[in-house]
This record gives structure tokens, sequence and C-alpha cells, in this order.
């Protein structure tokens, strides 16, 4: 049987009969879903390597169809302090309910880059949970064709410095108001967001007091 090696994340796990489960992963390769024969049994050799919030390394074989089988799987990480904190295991839950189901209409490869560093953040106690947020909504927009626009108000018009914007999620865009809350601080953050790894995001200081705007805004746009 031909087999295939790969770092997972388990996006979702199913049970199926009396012993097995259906197991939706997000690889490297790309999404995949698996039969995993026997896991719920006592003495499974497969049930420690495929947890939730962890990375795991799996052999999958050929299957019926488009399902395979796994035939091994080790955890490599499992990112454990997330479920010390609720609020960070619930956005964790949501990363993975929100990636499923963009990765069922749209398998890019990103898609385990952004997880895998959100769970990576979210695992660690120091970083605000509002940052990582933010980057998940701003980057998975953008992978699903729809990225925040940045450079210009709704109507086409280039955003400027000294000028204060509100975000319409109507015309899924920024509208000048003088009694708006994005500035230009909240823009320039935004950007970096946009463009840059989530790794070198964590590093920036002076964002705290502009973080739930932009989380607003982000989350906003996402729609999801």
């Amino acid at each position: 049987m031909k087999t295939t090696r790969s770092r997972a994340i388990v996006l979702r796990r199913t049970n199926y009969g009396e012993a097995d489960r259906i197991l939706d992963l997000l690889t490297t390769n790309g999404r995949v879903s698996v039969m995993a024969r026997g896991v719920r049994r006592e003495k499974s050799k497969l049930a420690g390597g495929i947890e939730l919030f962890a990375v795991c390394d799996v052999v999958i074989g050929e299957g019926k169809g488009e399902l395979g089988v796994l035939t091994s799987a080790r955890l490599v990480h499992f990112y454990r302090h997330i479920l010390d904190d609720y609020d960070r295991m619930q956005f964790a839950y949501e990363t993975l309910t929100q990636v499923a189901k963009a990765s069922a209409t749209l398998d890019e490869l990103e898609w385990y880059d952004i997880t895998q560093k959100v769970l990576a953040a979210l695992d660690v106690a120091g970083v605000q949970l509002a940052l990582v947020q933010t980057w998940f909504y701003v980057r998975i927009a953008t992978l699903l064709g729809d990225e925040l626009n940045l450079v210009s108000d709704h109507k086409g018009v280039a955003l400027e410095s000294n000028k204060k914007y509100r975000y319409d999620s109507t015309e899924k865009g920024f509208i000048d108001d003088l009694d708006g809350q994005i500035t230009a601080e909240h823009i320039k953050i935004l950007r970096l967001v946009a463009t840059k790894d989530l790794n070198v995001i964590l590093q920036v200081g002076g964002v705290d007091k502009y973080l739930l705007d932009c989380l607003y805004v982000a989350r906003q746009h996402a729609a999801l």
C-alpha cells in the first residue's frame, strides 16, 4: 500500500462505528480526510498521536475513494498551555472550525502555516490574545480573496494620516468620519498585521491601546 508521511494538525474528529474515527487533517501537503481504525479502543497505538491543539507526524495510506487510512501517528508538539485559559482555548477551537470550513472550499498549503502559528502563539501566556485574533482574521480574509483595503477608503480615496475613519461592514471599507475611532496608528498596525509574519508582529511594541479597535475591524471584515 502506498503511503505518505507529513506533519498534520487535527481539524475535526468524528466517531465512526464502534471504535473507529474519521479525521479531517490539515497537513503540510494540504487537507485530507482519513479513517483511524480502532483508535477509540483503550490500547490503540494511534490515539495518543491525534490530539487537538497539536502538531502530529502521520503516515497515511490509500483507502477507498478520497478517504485515506491512518497507519501511524506520533505527537510532535502538544500546545497544552492553551487549555489553561478559557478564552484562548475557545479561540483555538474557533480557529480550527473556521479553517476547517475555509479549507473545505479552498485547499491552500498556507492554511497549515497559519493554523500552526496561531496555536503556537496561543500557547504562550504573555502573548496578547487580541493580537493573535487580529492577525488570524486579517489572514483568513486575505486567503479567501477578501483582502482588507488599507490603502484607500470605500470611495477609492487614499487614506490620509490626519483623518479619522470608521469601518463599515456593508461597504467593506473605511469611511471618513470626524468621530471615527480609526486613526493613522490603527492603519499602521493593520498594515503590519496584513504583511508580516505573526512571529514578527509579536515583537512589535506600543500597540496595546490600539488592539481592540484593530480587532473589531479585522473581525467585522472577516465576517466569520
